[in-house]
């Protein structure tokens, strides 16, 4: 019984040690000839945030996911695409938390609305609090 649950143990770690077990993507760490492309990939990889580490972008970030997502970038800015359609077809494949620039959508919009009403609220509290009477 315990030799089948270390068995089931060793199947079941198996997939997560393979994935960091691969060597990283060719543009991972090697930056594109063309230092005006690095610099628009460099800029692009700024704002895009690494789903793994999720504190950090994928320009800041060592993570093995981090690394793909850096050569998709490179290899997408180096075929001449415009960042702009490499960070919706990020956004689209893992997700609006992708991205540091927050999208309004009809999902996103009480984030944007709740904090202006707060501060209107409490602005009508304080203006009625203080407000001397007659």
């Amino acid at each position: 019984m315990r030799m089948l649950a270390l068995l089931l143990a060793a199947m079941l770690a198996a997939p997560s040690a393979a994935q960091d077990a691969m060597p990283p993507a060719p543009f991972a760490y090697r930056q594109l000839d063309d230092p005006e492309q690095e610099a628009a990939a460099q800029e692009l990889m700024e704002t895009l945030r690494c789903l793994k580490c999720q504190s950090q972008s994928i320009a800041d970030s060592d993570a093995s996911m981090a690394g793909d997502m850096r050569h998709q970038v490179r290899i997408r800015i180096a075929a001449g695409e415009d960042p702009d359609e490499i960070r919706q077809w990020l956004m689209s494949r893992y997700g609006d938390y992708v991205s540091y620039e927050p999208v309004m959508s009809t999902t996103t919009w009480p984030l944007f609305a709740i904090p202006v009403l707060l501060v209107l609220i409490a602005g009508l509290l304080f203006r009625r609090r203080f407000t001397r009477r007659p």
